[in-house]
């Protein structure tokens, strides 16, 4: 795990290679394991492999998400507002998760944040999204995390900082 965080950076970056089914299943499986505030699992996922819907998702916001339409598969997180308080942590919970696993199985990921952010200046990209993928009135959509094969690479992360906790 530690070498996985040390190594695991935003791609923005995709080849046209497809990923494998058992990848993106063993993805979705991890994702659906996250722990979540009392058991609630407050989320739905939708995994999006249609290239046309992947270019209107990229389109959600108008900064930080053109690189979607380029990537292999978008893993949008929707939480249930109803169903728990926690629904914002527990859907970050499984954004990281889903990132995690694919930079495990050797694919790259990015984060893009979806709640609280407008697609223009009447609609929220949630409600853009929504409608787009047909989801639930009641659900928010935390974010959505872009998947591929790595078109780039970075650096892992060498620096700790330290100063940012303690042990006592």
């Amino acid at each position: 795990m530690l070498e996985l965080m040390r190594n695991r950076r935003s791609i923005r970056k995709f080849t046209d290679k497809p990923i494998e089914k058992e990848k993106l299943d063993k993805i979705l499986e991890c994702a659906l394991r996250s722990p979540s505030s009392r058991g609630r699992q407050p989320w739905e996922i939708t995994v999006i492999t249609d290239r046309k819907m992947l270019k209107r998702l990229s389109q959600a916001k108008p900064h930080g998400g053109l690189f979607i339409a380029d990537a292999d598969v978008a893993y949008v997180v929707a939480g249930f507002p109803e169903v728990t308080d926690m629904w914002i942590e527990d859907c970050s919970i499984v954004s990281i998760v889903i990132q995690l696993e694919a930079e495990d199985q050797g694919l790259g990921s990015c984060w893009v944040q979806i709640r609280n952010r407008p697609h223009d200046d009447t609609l929220m990209a949630s409600d853009y999204i929504k409608s787009e993928l047909d989801l639930d009135d009641s659900c928010e959509v935390l974010s959505i995390i872009a998947v591929g094969y790595k078109g780039e690479e970075k650096e892992g992360h060498t620096d700790v900082p330290y100063d940012k906790a303690a042990i006592k």
